[in-house]
C-alpha cells in the first residue's frame, strides 16, 4: 500500500494558500451541516501534490476519519480507466476503433433502432449503419440506462430487469446479450447518451485479450502504474480503509444505503462503475495520462493515443448539449465534448463552471470526480460517498474555488 503525500508548498506551485483555505472551508461546511460525511481533496500542478486535505468520516457510525488512505467506489471513474485498457489492445493491433462490434460480440453484428410503440408492440428498423467500438468508448452507441425516463427504449431496459445495468443473475457476457437484444436509441454515431456502453466495451476487452477483465485490467493498467488498491473488490485487509456509502434523505441528511458488493469477486465485472480506488491509485492514473501515456519510465499509452483519447470525437465537434438527447440536453452540458471515455472542455466561455480548454476528466455517482488541466499543468481529485438524488453542487464550488487559487 502506497499513500497520497503532500509534496510541495501551495506557493511553490503557483496556488493561492488563502483560496485553498476558502475550498477546504466550503467543503468542510457541508460535512457539519449534515450533507456529507467527509471528504479528500487533492491538487497538483506540475505532478506534485500541492493541497492535500481530509475531513470528517469515512463511517459515521463507527466514528472512523477520512484518512489519505481511505478506498472509496468511484463508480463511472471505472469507465476511462476501461477506455484506457482497450486502448492498450488498439495499440497492440488486436482491436480497432472502427472495429464492428459484432465482429467481437456476435450479439451485436445486426443493431436495430426503436421506431415506435411500448411493451410487446414495439416497431424497429435496422441501424442506418454499424455499431463499431469507437462509438462506445464516446457514449454514441444509442445504448442508455435503465434508470433514466426519458425514452421508451429505457423503460425497454427497466422491462429487462436492468435497473442495476446487470441482467439479474448473470455475468458481464450474459448481460451484454440483453443489452444487444434490445433496441437501440438513435443509429450509432448520430447522437450522445450516456449509457453502459462501457460494460460491453469491457466485455470486448475480455473477448480479445482473453483474460477476465478484472485480471486484464491488473496486469495491464494497475500494477504498471504502481495502483496499489484498485480493483473490482476489497481484500480483509483492506476493508477497514472502505468508505461507507450514504444516500440523500428527503430531509436533506445522508444515511446509510447499499454500496456495489465488494467484498469477494464480483460474478459481475462492471467496466462502467464496478471499481473501487484510493487517492493514491488515481493520482497515478491522472499522472500518466497528463505525461501523455508514461509515468516513471513505464510507458502504457503512446503521446498520440492520449491526445487522440483527450479531444472531443463528438459529430460535427458539438458539445454535450447539443448532440445530447434528452435528459443531457440541459445547460450544464455547453462547452463540454466527449473523447475516448472522458469528457473534455471545448469552450470554457460556455461552461457553467470555470474550467480550461482542453482539461477532460469524469465523476462518479458517489460524488467522485477528476480532471486533468494540461494548459494548466493542473491535477485535481475530489472524493465522498453520497448518492445523490439529484446533480450535487459540490462540484461546481469545488471548480470555482480551485480556479480562484490559481495565481499564475
Amino acid at each position: 500500500m502506497t499513500v497520497l503525500r503532500q509534496e510541495a508548498d501551495p506557493g511553490e506551485a503557483e496556488l493561492d494558500a488563502k483560496a485553498l483555505e476558502r475550498l477546504d472551508g466550503e467543503l468542510a461546511r457541508r460535512v457539519d451541516a449534515g450533507e456529507l460525511p467527509g471528504f479528500l481533496v487533492a491538487v497538483a500542478r506540475a505532478g506534485r501534490v500541492a493541497h492535500l486535505t481530509t475531513y470528517g468520516a469515512r463511517d459515521l457510525a463507527a466514528g472512523l476519519p477520512v484518512e489519505p488512505d481511505t478506498l472509496w467506489r468511484i463508480y463511472s471513474m471505472t469507465k476511462p480507466v476501461t477506455t484506457v485498457g482497450a486502448l492498450t489492445l488498439v495499440e497492440d493491433g488486436l482491436l480497432s476503433l472502427d472495429d464492428e462490434v459484432g465482429r467481437h460480440l456476435p450479439a451485436f453484428a445486426e443493431p436495430r433502432v426503436y421506431v415506435d410503440g411500448s411493451g410487446d408492440r414495439v416497431r424497429t428498423r435496422p441501424a442506418s449503419g454499424p455499431l463499431l467500438v469507437r462509438h462506445l468508448m464516446t457514449h454514441t452507441a444509442g445504448l442508455t440506462f435503465a434508470f433514466y425516463h426519458a425514452h421508451p427504449v429505457d423503460a425497454l431496459y427497466r422491462a429487462a430487469g436492468l435497473e442495476s445495468s446487470v441482467a439479474p443473475g448473470t455475468d458481464l457476457a450474459g448481460t451484454t446479450d440483453v443489452y444487444a437484444s434490445l433496441p437501440l436509441r438513435f443509429d450509432p454515431g448520430t447522437r450522445w447518451n450516456y449509457s453502459v456502453a462501457t460494460n460491453v466495451l469491457g466485455r470486448i476487452v475480455e473477448v480479445v485479450s482473453g483474460r477476465p477483465l478484472d485480471v486484464f485490467l491488473a496486469e495491464r493498467v494497475f500494477r504498471p502504474l504502481g495502483m496499489t488498491d484498485a480493483g473490482f473488490e476489497v481484500t480483509d485487509a483492506q476493508a477497514e480503509r472502505l468508505a461507507e456509502l450514504y444516500g440523500e434523505t428527503d430531509g436533506g441528511g445522508i444515511e446509510p444505503i447499499p454500496g456495489t458488493p465488494l467484498r469477494g469477486r464480483p460474478r459481475f465485472l462492471s467496466g462502467s462503475g464496478g471499481m473501487v480506488a484510493s487517492a493514491h491509485d488515481m493520482h497515478r492514473f491522472m499522472e500518466m495520462l497528463r505525461r501523455h501515456g508514461e509515468l516513471d519510465g513505464t510507458r502504457l499509452l503512446r503521446p498520440g493515443t492520449v491526445r487522440l483519447m483527450t479531444r472531443n470525437h463528438l459529430p460535427d465537434g458539438a458539445d454535450l448539449r447539443s448532440a445530447g438527447v434528452p435528459p443531457h440536453d440541459d445547460p450544464g452540458n455547453e462547452g463540454v465534448g466527449f473523447g475516448l471515455g472522458v469528457s473534455v472542455v471545448v469552450d470554457p466561455s460556455r461552461t457553467r463552471e470555470p474550467s480550461g480548454l482542453g482539461s477532460y476528466g469524469w465523476s462518479g455517482v458517489a460524488t467522485t470526480t477528476f480532471w486533468v488541466d494540461p494548459g494548466r499543468d493542473l491535477t485535481v481529485q475530489f472524493y465522498t460517498q453520497v448518492r445523490p438524488r439529484s446533480s450535487h453542487t459540490v462540484y461546481r464550488d469545488l471548480k470555482r474555488l480551485v480556479h480562484e487559487a490559481l495565481t499564475d
